[in-house]
């Protein structure tokens, strides 16, 4: 599937009009610096202004894509397809009006057509895809940083609202494709495809419901065996699976089965949005953690309230050698407690932080450490991000810095050298806890 995420060429079909959908994203490819041919195509003919360049609109497609995105009505999509089959590999069908309001026989035409061609579908129903390291934002929804995780997701409101929530939380992506109503390629299809794919790191799923449940039980064994595979499942109520069947024509069916299918695979289901993206920034930085956590903080309640929930999670707190405990005592304040959690005490400066946590991260009773700042007026964020930046420490370290205007240079240092910030002591022992899964 490089054809749909690692485009040389993309052909795209709709109005141009400033503000309809084929416009729109249109305007996100060249903006977001493609440097393959792009064909905007319309009977019209005429041309069009994008991001400072003046595109011709050809009146029908003449020569040979690797994709093409269409955004027409429903009704003509199927002849369309003969029309351009023998020049494309692949079609993203913007168009909305098929199966999910019950159009089932537009669907199958549909499909039947590009099969006739050898044309590979995502959609129709979708908000189409981006393969972020080839410069494709073949979407109208927000573009985003190059990074590892893939988002996959069946509902493409959604994952238009999880790629700003990532862009605000600091996640780089390696591709985002939503599917709708999944006529032709499905979830199965694009977990094995990332599996493989070597910008990814991590996978997200967003999924209401499967059509093929041993085909995806076998596809999401195969992808988490290979990387981390997040999952979000919607559906998990009766009315939520009522909404599902409605919005995307998928039968959700029996959450129970689908959590039970999830463990069996080694997949990673979270809770609601937050978690997901906790979970793939923690996964962006490591590929897995121990158990036993060490905690250092400058203040008490935090760190009362990350060992509470590292041990709800069944993580240990690493209990620290004797070695360890004299190391520590030898330079801090006698005021400081050098068990764990380690409290360094609200003045802890750059040098408090960056021996500290040196010296937990050598303790082989230790296999990561979850680091909290709550910094006073009179010591910068910043000072602490450095500390944090500049330990020596081969170990996985999870970081909390809170709260606010105290704290945004500090995370801004942290997340320039590729560490993320979680935003309270709960989430910041979360993400150990999903990287202990792996």
């Amino acid at each position: 599937m490089d054809f749909f995420f690692y485009p040389s060429s993309v052909a795209v079909f709709g109005s141009f009009k400033e503000g309809a959908i084929a416009y729109e994203i249109l305007r996100n490819i060249v903006e977001g610096g493609f440097e393959g041919r792009i064909v905007p195509v319309n009977p019209k003919g005429g041309t069009v202004e994008v991001a400072g360049r003046t595109l011709q609109i050809r009146e029908r497609l003449d020569e040979p894509v690797d994709t093409a995105i269409i955004a027409v009505p429903a009704r003509i999509v199927p002849d369309l397809i003969d029309e351009i089959g023998p020049l494309i590999k692949g079609a993203v069908v913007i168009s909305a009006g098929f199966s999910e309001v019950g159009n089932e026989g537009l669907e199958r035409e549909l499909v039947e057509r590009a099969r006739r061609h050898g044309v590979r579908l995502i959609g129709p129903n979708c908000a189409g895809i981006f393969g972020v390291h080839g410069k494709f934002f073949g979407s109208f929804e927000v573009r985003v940083k190059p990074g590892g995780l893939a988002l996959i997701s069946q509902s493409g409101a959604f994952g238009g609202a999880a790629l700003a929530m990532g862009n605000d939380e600091g996640i780089g992506f390696s591709a985002f494709v939503s599917y709708g109503n999944a006529a032709d390629l499905n979830e199965s299809d694009f977990l094995e495809y990332f599996a493989s794919d070597e910008n990814t790191k991590a996978i997200a799923l967003y999924i209401e419901g499967v059509k093929d449940g041993r085909r995806f039980l076998k596809a999401l064994r195969y992808a988490s065996a290979r990387k981390p595979v997040i999952i979000l499942k919607a559906g998990k109520s009766a009315g939520g699976a009522r909404a599902a069947a409605s919005h995307t024509g998928s039968l959700a069916g029996s959450y129970e089965i689908y959590r039970a299918a999830f463990k069996q695979a080694g997949a990673i289901e979270v809770e609601e949005m937050e978690e997901l993206f906790d979970a793939a920034k923690a996964f962006e930085m490591y590929s897995t953690a121990g158990k036993r956590v060490a905690v250092i903080t400058n203040s008490g309640g935090p760190g009362v309230l990350a060992t509470d929930k590292l041990e709800r999670l069944g993580l240990e707190m690493a209990k620290l050698s004797d070695e360890t405990v004299e190391e520590l005592r030898s330079f801090l304040p006698p005021q400081c407690s050098v068990r764990n959690p380690i409290d360094l005490i609200a003045d802890a400066d750059y040098e408090r932080y960056k021996r500290t946590i040196e010296i937990a991260c050598k303790d082989e009773n230790v296999d990561s450490l979850l680091v909290i700042c709550v910094p006073p007026i009179f010591i910068p964020g910043e000072e602490i991000a450095k500390a944090v930046i500049d330990a020596n420490c081969a170990k996985p370290v999870v970081v909390n810095f809170m709260a606010g205007e105290l704290v945004r240079e500090g995370v801004k240092l942290l997340e320039e050298h590729g560490v993320k910030n979680f935003p309270t002591p709960e989430r910041a022992a979360k993400a150990l806890g999903w990287l202990s899964l792996r």
